[in-house]
């Protein structure tokens, strides 16, 4: 068994220890920090202060709410399709080659709260809770990638407690703290060779998690009654993700160090009647923060693993509207266009068969009551096709997985806001 687990180690410890896609925006972040904002899109989400959510999208958007307090929870279900389909792939040595994996997709769920206060005219204090990145992916355990990752979900919920200053009528600031909570369950298939008649493939699995610090800042400028402008900046969030790298008969504490990356935002929320509001943004993420991934060994601090990924930073853009159809009943619309990091298919991984991609969508707020109303919307996320030629291990002779992912998601969400 000695010389199985010679082959087994540098096979569990690369392409197991990170699983970025989270379909909901490029990479693996997660647009979908409230349910108002999925009908119009997100665009000029930092720019609309409608309700609580302003906290994540920009804090200083809080002064724009009455004064009292205010909450608003959501719920997203997001419904993915993610299949692959071989072109050519080699198998590893005289393993089978697996089949196409099936359906990697599936439902998630994403929930997000939020409250503000208001202390005087001026002051406003606010949290929000909300997952801000995650992933849940799962291919069969025959996949033919099977051994560059077969099960991720990973999960950062962030805390955000917030203020916001009222400086003057046109200008407004805010700023928060972000507390995140990482948690990661990272498996993956690994040909084990023995005595055994067969060749036989085992599961590996990484289990860890780290809590990590960040913060953001917000600025809004009225410029005329109706129109203002809203600039955000997020900042990286450093994690050092602690955990144990199993697989049977093998256990190993490993540690990952992980940049979360930044984004800033420029938005604008324009009323071109007394009934049509519009909105665009602009974003840009730093996802050239995560150029690889680096596993190192906690007892002796060696390097276990260094995996490229090959990340560049990325932008979308987002453009909306807004009707008031009548007095309790709005109708939203939006598109986006949002960019990969991901620009090649030598970096596109299993874990994150990630490309470019458009949103369209639709939805409404009605109001309930003088203090209460429900946010509604739904978008499809249509994804370009994403083709991948990745060798499994540093030498392309072993295996190299060859094939296209096809990909869309619907996302249907509910917000209750109110106002006491």
């Amino acid at each position: 068994m000695q010389a199985s687990r010679l082959l087994l180690m540098p096979l569990l410890l690369t392409g197991i220890l990170f699983a970025p896609n989270g379909a909901r925006a490029a990479g693996f972040a997660l647009q979908n920090q409230n349910g108002a904002g999925n009908g119009y899109a997100y665009a000029g989400a930092a720019a609309v202060a409608q309700d609580a959510s302003t906290i994540y999208f920009n804090p200083a958007g809080m002064t724009y709410l009455a004064p009292g307090h205010h909450v608003s929870g959501a719920g997203n279900l997001l419904i993915r399709s993610l299949r692959f389909k071989n072109t050519g792939s080699s198998p590893f040595l005289s393993y089978p080659l697996g089949d196409n994996g099936g359906q990697a997709g599936g439902l998630s769920p994403i929930p997000a709260f939020y409250w503000s206060m208001s202390l005087g005219s001026a002051f406003r204090l606010g949290l929000g809770v909300s997952p801000t990145f995650g992933n849940s992916t799962e291919w069969n355990k025959t996949f033919i990638g099977r051994y560059q990752g077969r099960f991720s979900e990973i999960l950062a919920i962030n805390f955000n407690p917030s203020f916001a200053w009222q400086l003057s009528e046109d200008v407004s600031i805010g700023a928060g703290l972000n507390i995140v909570k990482f948690d990661a369950d990272l498996r993956s298939m690994v040909p084990v060779t023995s005595l055994l008649p067969l060749p036989v493939d085992v599961e590996t699995k990484m289990k860890g998690d780290d809590v990590g610090f960040g913060y953001n800042l917000g600025v809004m400028f009225r410029f005329s009654p109706s129109t203002r402008m809203g600039l955000t900046y997020r900042s990286t969030v450093d994690l050092k993700v602690d955990g144990r790298l199993s697989a049977p008969g093998t256990v190993i504490p490993a540690s990952v160090a992980l940049e979360l990356p930044n984004t800033a935002s420029l938005a604008i929320s324009h009323m071109m009647s007394d009934r049509l509001r519009l909105l665009a943004d602009l974003t840009w993420t730093g996802w050239g923060h995560i150029p690889a991934i680096v596993a190192t060994s906690r007892a002796s601090g060696t390097i276990l693993a260094n995996e490229r990924l090959g990340f560049e930073d990325s932008f979308r853009v987002g453009l909306g509207a807004q009707y008031q159809y009548t007095e309790r009943l709005r109708l939203h619309a939006g598109f986006a266009y949002d960019q990969s990091p991901v620009r090649n298919a030598r970096d596109r991984s299993v874990r994150l068969p990630d490309s470019d991609r458009f949103w369209l969508a639709v939805g409404l707020n009605q109001k309930l009551g003088e203090r209460t109303s429900i946010d509604v919307g739904y978008s499809h996320v249509f994804f370009k096709g994403a083709e991948i030629e990745r060798p499994t291990f540093p030498n392309p002779l072993l295996q190299v997985v060859r094939g296209s992912f096809s990909t869309n998601a619907h996302i249907i969400s509910l917000q209750l806001n109110h106002h006491f």
